[in-house]
């Protein structure tokens, strides 16, 4: 165990991941947040979208359970749901099922609330790490050359200020992260913003659903495709609830009437979900929010920045949310962050910030930003490069609707755990060789 403190900005799940990360190289970890994180209340002020469904892809999934033993099991026993993703949970793409398969990956459904209650828990219990609730954050602190950070000034509830003296400040504040601006307060150049408008907007409703509605899965997935840019979820989730996620872009939102929601829903490419909504008991209004614009910041691309800061998941790139990567990105940024700062309690930010890029966002960024160009209606270049792989994933996607062996390839892929080369793989591009002859 090294000595030293680091804290976090932002108690969110990218803070707790960073949290965990933290804790193998450092003696005191302090997660600083305006929201009271530990109280009663489920939905957090600083998480206005935690009403609507979540979702760790598999290899979140898998970094949770190696940063915390048993937490899958712990969840399920709670109430969560857990299956295999590609034999349990019902794909819909194109409006065509893919064919059912284990693909030995774990799907784990559950209220966003309800997961970021379990892990948090198992960060509070780390001897190492204390949390600051309810505090504002309102500056860093620097040496006089404004070269390195030496902490943050935050304001209690009860107004007062305090200087948290840290050897490492990761800024884990979400798409409203201030560390672009207070690097050209202390005289960095600006960050280069990329972003992508999409007009996502999204409506949540939770049901009571019968077992039998859902045919032995836990989830239905009917995404949304170019001929059809209207998609929606049904999971299963903690509390005996279900919950359904409808969403479309570029302002061709579901309503938040309840008859307007389910038109909404019956218009979709397949029938399931609102055939299972017919057997269902609603057990609220329906609730939306609208993500307008994907993000990134290319931190990866500054050639100075001040020493003792970085920079993690959401404030460094925001993804569409109907892809599900946030979160997992997260945790693949904090394993990222765990290697850095078991080099050093200070390591170099930009060789941390390429490393994040490569290892976290990239891909993931290419795979959003691809998947929303292949909507007609989406702005954006489509060079002949992007038009190749929109072509190749529609042969694939068909063709898993067909083979057992490219579903667990396709799932496997969209889980982050398998690269997409293996989507070229001979068994696979034979089984897609076949499967366009039909």
């Amino acid at each position: 165990m090294t000595g030293g403190r680091a804290v976090v900005l932002g108690g969110s799940i990218a803070g707790l991941f960073s949290a965990r990360a933290l804790s193998e190289n450092f003696a005191e970890v302090v997660v600083v947040d305006r929201d009271e994180l530990t109280g009663p209340g489920d939905l957090r002020r600083g998480l206005p979208q935690g009403h609507h469904l979540h979702g760790l892809l598999s290899r979140g999934q898998q970094i949770a359970e190696e940063y915390f033993p048993g937490l899958t099991e712990e969840m399920k026993a709670a109430g969560a749901q857990l299956g295999d993703v590609a034999d349990d949970v019902r794909w819909i793409i194109n409006g065509k099922r893919l064919q059912k398969v284990e693909s030995g990956l774990f799907a784990l459904t559950s209220s966003r609330p309800f997961l970021e209650r379990h892990i948090r828990n198992r960060v509070l219990a780390l001897p190492q790490v204390s949390f600051l609730e309810q505090s504002d954050i309102l500056r860093l602190t620097t040496t006089e050359d404004r070269r390195e950070v030496t902490g943050v000034v935050v304001r209690r509830q009860d107004g007062t200020e305090e200087t948290l003296a840290a050897d490492l400040v990761v800024d884990a504040t979400g798409r409203g992260s201030r560390t672009s601006v207070w690097l050209q307060e202390f005289g960095f150049d600006a960050v280069e913003e990329e972003k992508h408008k999409i007009g996502l907007g999204y409506t949540t409703r939770y049901y009571r659903v019968p077992d039998e509605a859902f045919e032995g899965n836990i989830s239905i997935n009917t995404v949304a495709s170019a001929g059809i840019p209207r998609g929606a979820i049904c999971q299963k989730i903690d509390g005996g609830r279900s919950i359904v996620t409808a969403y479309g872009i570029l302002g061709d939102h579901p309503a938040t009437t309840p008859d307007g929601f389910l038109d909404f829903i019956k218009s979709l490419a397949a029938p399931d979900i609102y055939e299972v909504l017919q057997a269902s008991e609603p057990l609220d209004e329906p609730v939306a929010y609208k993500f307008p614009t994907n993000l990134r910041r290319h931190y990866q691309r500054l050639t100075d920045f001040p020493a003792g800061l970085l920079v993690i998941g959401d404030a460094v790139c925001s993804f569409n949310p109907s892809y599900a990567q946030g979160m997992t990105v997260s945790a693949l940024g904090s394993l990222v962050l765990r290697r850095h700062t078991a080099e050093s309690q200070r390591p170099d930010p930009i060789a941390y910030f390429k490393d994040l890029a490569a290892d976290a966002v990239d891909g993931c960024w290419e795979m959003a930003v691809g998947a929303d160009l292949s909507f007609p209606e989406v702005e954006g270049e489509r060079t002949p490069e992007v038009q190749a792989a929109h072509a190749f994933i529609a042969q694939v996607q068909h063709a898993a609707s067909r083979d057992a062996a490219v579903s667990r390839a396709y799932s496997r892929v969209i889980g982050l755990v398998d690269s997409p080369a293996v989507l070229h793989d001979p068994e696979i591009e034979a089984a897609l060789a076949a499967a366009s002859q039909e």
